[in-house]
């Protein structure tokens, strides 16, 4: 007689193809805890695994209630959704797809800082709303070759993105948790002083409790009236409140945001903005990485039931 398939509970809306992977070798749990609780406490001492994503909360609360829980695994390269101490505690193992959507990311952050400077979307609207005919040119925009790029989180993906602004000809600067080894690039010990050096300040630091607003009205203040800010971390990172004053009364000169702090409720003060590029958490969103977060992600699971070494568990977990 086969082996009963392992018991997954998913903790978010996972990508169609994932979802159809899971499905064909586990028993699939669709966020069962969320929509049906009696049904929920039926099959929580089956449950083998999570499939979650970077944004899924699950909490000390959740871990308690599977007692045969042995593996989360995160479909994204973020955790701060998951209680990582609390998996600890209960030899609960946390796998992420960590490396495989640097690119997507340091594209989008290039792709945004090109957006707000030269207020691409705008000139969009001033060409199909007739503007451009009847009132001529638009207003002009902000070069960015040459100007002055500070990166808030010098990790894998941030290392990308200032690559990439090398070829525009742009000095780097970045502030971190330490100094990098990063030859050429001046470090600064906080957001705010690195703020007030730059033009153009890229957020990509890990979310959690550690970084919760990190970028607020200080900093704001200190990137100043013709200072840009790109996020493409995680909306909790930024005070978005202090933001949309500081975009509102002009005392920064625009932002590009593919983070909010409430996704995927964006607050209407925002939207109503015209210094603001606003994208719907896209970063990783191309048909190419999604597949190969889909199959790290998927790899872990399989991996796990398997008896084999875990493809790449969270740095809390690596010994």
């Amino acid at each position: 007689m086969a082996a009963e398939r392992p018991h997954v509970l998913t903790a978010a809306r996972l990508w169609a193809p994932m979802m159809e992977a899971l499905h064909g070798a586990f028993v699939v749990h669709e966020r069962t805890h969320q929509t049906d609780p009696a049904d929920f406490a039926r099959i929580a001492p089956q449950v083998r695994a999570i499939a979650a994503t970077g944004e899924s909360r699950v909490d000390r609360d959740l871990i308690a209630s599977l007692p045969a829980l042995e593996l989360i695994s995160v479909f994204g390269v973020g955790y701060d959704g998951i209680d990582v101490a609390a998996a600890r505690e209960r030899g609960v193992a946390v796998t992420h797809t960590p490396n495989v959507l640097n690119d997507e990311v340091a594209d989008l952050a290039l792709g945004l800082l090109l957006a707000v400077a030269r207020r691409i979307p705008q000139a969009d609207r001033w060409v199909r709303e007739g503007r451009w005919r009847r009132e001529g040119p638009m207003p002009l925009a902000r070069r960015l070759s040459g100007g002055r790029l500070g990166i808030v989180g010098l990790g894998r993906i941030g290392q990308a993105i200032a690559k990439r602004a090398e070829a525009f000809g742009m000095s780097i600067a970045y502030t971190a948790r330490s100094r990098k080894d990063a030859e050429g690039y001046a470090y600064f010990p906080s957001a705010e002083a690195l703020a007030r050096e730059v033009d153009f300040l890229v957020v990509i630091t890990p979310g959690g409790a550690g970084t919760r607003k990190l970028i607020d009205a200080r900093v704001l203040e200190a990137l100043g009236p013709q200072g840009y800010l790109v996020n493409v971390a995680r909306g909790s990172v930024v005070d978005e409140a202090a933001l949309i004053e500081a975009l509102r009364e002009k005392r920064i000169a625009g932002a590009g945001l593919d983070v909010f702090e409430d996704e995927p409720n964006v607050p209407e003060a925002l939207t109503a903005l015209d210094n603001v590029v606003l994208t719907p958490h896209v970063g990783s969103a191309t048909w190419q990485t999604r597949r190969a977060m889909m199959d790290l992600a998927f790899g872990n699971l399989q991996a796990h039931f398997a008896g084999r070494p875990l493809l790449s568990p969270v740095p809390e977990m690596r010994t």
